[in-house]
């Protein structure tokens, strides 16, 4: 007998990787699962919800419980070794997560789902035990998902064939337009085992999500549906930038970094429409000295006003003097809402680093893009950005791996001083992210399907329809 009145369509444990970039669009989704009547519990790093900007509920409807991945006073930072990390967060993750399911059930809060981060299969393994629903959730792109699913099977060898290689769905890419962990796998090689590993049990998922949506990866999308249940159900960004059908849902939530809006917003409200460069490099990315200094040099040199993004701990990167010589141009602080700072009319142009969670962002607020990828999918997201969805430019480094001063600003300028017809096309892309969310879109379709299919599989939500006739 349940210790509580179970009124929810069913109960989903969410469990993102613990970064700021995975934790955003799972935080968004389950937003949108308890608009659509479920329930969401949050699992979360012992460490994560311990930070100092993470501990606010990041709804009044979802409740938030920890796991541990072994290293709960510091996190990956204090792991001797990524590989360690990893190792560690399988095994003491593994029996924490059986831990919590364990104790919701006997709390009277049983689950019926688990949908956990592609970075973490060994969670399908744990759902499994349980008998629970599994739905693996991918933060990247299919196009780049696809790559690692091809290495995976032993589809494409490495080295990757060149001048150019093609997959299904994909345009033809070369080598170093792939993601770093393929291209030059001896550099990441714990990561290029992570990135495999997501395959290596998505045969026994439920359901495999994905974080875009159906008309921006249509070709790479119908390819994968052939392989696994797959639903794309993005753009995962606050629904008051695109449909606005979830009241106040206007930020993440969790912030693993401390934002200075009040600062960042007075500065932008002083700035005539559209003559902003915004730059950011996300929560993990760090640029060399060198890269930094061709950076602050190249945005000074286009004239324009720029706003950028350094962390704390890059800082002492910039030139010497850097801040007070641009002080009526520029603006540089250690963090911000990025969603409001993009939708803000001054901002016309984005240099960005190519995340993907990122790139979703600019594309579904139309604002351009000025691409300098660093690792990861980021490439591989840049490739998309200049000729697929063509909605910017890369900035393409020299023999060295360095974007110049010259290069970068020719690109912010060209982006700035685009053509009408460019202005067309990212207004499209805006516009079809916005559909996608909105009811009857193609993501909301898919919602509506996991979440309908889910309710007719809980247990507990049959009897109660049973018991009290189902809501309407």
């Amino acid at each position: 007998m349940e210790k509580e009145t179970r009124t929810y369509k069913a109960h989903v444990l969410v469990l993102p990787y613990p970064t700021q970039g995975h934790l955003n669009p799972m935080l968004q989704f389950s937003k949108r699962l308890i608009s659509k009547g479920l329930k969401v519990t949050l699992a979360t790093t012992i460490f994560v919800f311990n930070s100092k900007h993470a501990q606010d509920p990041p709804s009044n409807s979802i409740d938030v419980e920890t796991i541990s991945d072994g290293h709960d006073t510091c996190g990956r930072a204090g792991a001797k070794s990524i590989k360690y990390y990893l190792t560690t967060f399988q095994e003491i993750g593994s029996r924490t997560l059986a831990d919590l399911i364990t104790r919701l059930r006997d709390s009277g809060r049983p689950v019926d789902a688990l949908v956990y981060d592609s970075f973490l299969p060994w969670a399908l393994d744990v759902a499994k035990r349980f008998d629970l629903v599994g739905a693996v959730f991918f933060t990247q792109s299919c196009a780049v998902n696809s790559i690692y699913y091809h290495i995976h099977k032993g589809l494409l060898q490495l080295p990757l064939p060149g001048p150019k290689f093609s997959l299904p769905g994909l345009p033809s890419l070369e080598p170093f337009e792939a993601p770093s962990f393929v291209y030059a796998p001896e550099s990441y090689p714990a990561f290029y085992d992570m990135v495999l590993g997501q395959f290596y049990n998505i045969d026994d998922a439920d359901w495999v999500l994905y974080n875009t949506f159906y008309e921006l990866e249509k070709e790479v999308a119908e390819w994968m549906e052939k392989l696994w249940p797959l639903r794309t159900i993005g753009p995962t960004i606050p629904s008051m930038y695109l449909d606005k059908r979830l009241e106040n849902d206007k930020d993440y939530s969790i912030n693993l970094f401390k934002p200075n809006n009040g600062a960042c917003m007075r500065w932008l409200r002083a700035k005539p429409k559209g003559s902003v460069i915004y730059v950011s490099f996300g929560s993990l990315a760090a640029l060399e000295e060198e890269q930094m200094i061709e950076l602050a040099w190249g945005l000074k040199g286009t004239n324009y006003y720029f706003l950028w993004i350094v962390r704390a701990q890059e800082e002492d990167k910039l030139p010497n003097k850097f801040k007070e010589e641009i002080s009526e141009k520029g603006l540089v602080i250690s963090w911000c809402s990025q969603l409001e700072v993009l939708a803000h009319e001054s901002v016309g142009c984005f240099v960005t680093h190519c995340g993907f969670n990122s790139t979703l962002e600019a594309l579904s607020l139309g604002v351009p893009m000025v691409a300098m990828p660093q690792w990861t999918d980021q490439r591989t997201n840049a490739k998309y950005v200049e000729d697929v969805w063509e909605v910017g430019k890369r900035a393409r480094p020299d023999e060295k791996g360095v974007v110049r001063r010259e290069v970068i600003e020719l690109c912010i300028r060209d982006v700035m001083e685009e053509r009408k017809g460019k202005q067309m096309k990212k207004n499209a892309w805006r516009d079809m992210a916005k559909d996608a969310v909105s009811e009857g879109g193609s993501s909301d379709n898919n919602i509506d399907e996991f979440v309908s299919k889910l309710a007719a599989s809980s247990k507990c939500y049959t009897k109660l329809q049973a018991s009290f006739g189902a809501p309407h």
